[in-house]
């Protein structure tokens, strides 16, 4: 038998692969670890403050603030799309990883607020980078969108076809945000984020032996889409003046029922994915969250018996930037040196759908 293990020859380096073959065991072969290896973000210049929203909308900054934590949010320009921030996102990421466009293989944007439903905004983000070799694609995950990208982008690295993605979450929310809504439209705010995901083949790829991307955890439940959704503006509730008129291409939020499910989910999603990858509560440096609501956070933090301090917390300049906002949090941790190499950090975020999803990275 030619391609038996006895048959390779000695000055013949085996393989994982051939090496657990010969052995006569059945382990999974150690695949090269996947290396966050740059982050950037994009914020629009302009900025809402609370104050602003009292002379339109019945509120004040004080309820705001006590019940969200939010302070300010940033609306981008009337010409400015989803692909522009997440362009802009994606060029201080890769600049951020020393990589030009071109050595690009994968774009993976998500966002529930593309800049129109084909082609995907991955594509005309692309276009925009002059990435021309790069596949690119959309994930429609809401909130999650950007974790549940993140995943992918590694599951197709590690396939060992790709060796560099992109993944960016981007969302332009003032522009699907009912502003006569006080209950919603001091909740969120338009920006960019975005990382690169780079397979480490070598020594010198990875000279501190960093595991990058331990674990994931994905999950969904379809059965509680009705509590955050937005009814129009696709095929089954179409743009029509009508609908137009009664606002149904806005996002609708019962509060207090998605409140609950994204303590729930999350707290659960930290916990399992703490556990799939081996890593206790304690080895966590900081734990990024989703940037929804101040007292969620602070009831996971409770829930994990964690001081608020464990956390990344930006939300109170951002609002919700739906699935740009793990981002967005993740560069600014790692740019104000919250987060260095070495550390353990915990993503976990959840969405319309309903989604929700983990990570844990070694830097």
């Amino acid at each position: 038998m030619p391609n038996s293990p006895s048959s390779i020859p000695s000055s013949h380096n085996p393989s994982p692969a051939e090496a657990a073959i010969a052995n006569g065991t059945s382990a999974q072969v150690a695949r090269p670890p996947v290396l966050l290896a740059g982050t950037g973000s994009y914020a629009p210049s302009r900025v809402l403050t609370n104050a602003d929203l009292e002379r339109t909308v019945e509120t004040s900054d004080e309820w705001i603030t006590t019940r969200t934590g939010i302070k300010e949010r940033r609306i981008a320009a009337e010409d400015e799309y989803t692909s522009d921030m997440g362009f802009h996102a994606a060029r201080a990421a890769l600049t951020d990883a020393g990589i030009s466009a071109t050595d690009v293989d994968l774009i993976m944007v998500g966002t529930a607020t593309p800049d129109m439903f084909f082609p995907s905004t991955g594509c005309v983000i692309q276009s925009k980078l002059g990435a021309s070799r790069a596949v690119a694609m959309d994930v429609s995950a809401a909130c999650s969108g950007f974790l549940y990208a993140f995943e992918l982008a590694r599951q197709m690295i590690s396939c060992g076809e790709m060796k560099t993605a992109l993944v960016i979450g981007a969302e332009k929310i003032s522009a699907v945000t009912d502003w006569t809504d006080r209950n919603t439209c001091v909740l969120f705010g338009d920006g960019a984020g975005a990382a690169v995901l780079r397979r480490a083949d070598t020594v010198e790829e990875n000279p501190r032996h960093a595991r990058g991307l331990l674990a994931t955890v994905l999950r969904s439940d379809g059965n509680y889409g009705h509590i955050l959704n937005m009814p129009g503006g696709a095929i089954r509730c179409p743009v029509t003046k009508e609908n137009i008129d009664a606002r149904h291409n806005t996002l609708k939020m019962n509060g207090k029922e998605t409140f609950k499910q994204a303590v729930v989910s999350m707290c659960n999603a930290s916990l399992e994915v703490l556990e799939k990858a081996g890593v206790g509560l304690e080895e966590i440096a900081c734990i990024i969250p989703h940037q929804a609501n101040i007292r969620i956070i602070e009831a996971i933090a409770d829930r994990l018996k964690l001081g608020l301090d464990r956390f990344m917390v930006n939300l109170h300049r951002y609002g919700n930037t739906g699935a740009a906002a793990v981002a967005i949090a993740l560069d600014e941790a790692r740019r104000s040196g919250r987060v260095k190499a070495g550390d353990k950090i915990l993503l976990v975020a959840f969405g319309s759908g309903l989604t929700w999803a983990s990570t844990v990275l070694e830097l």
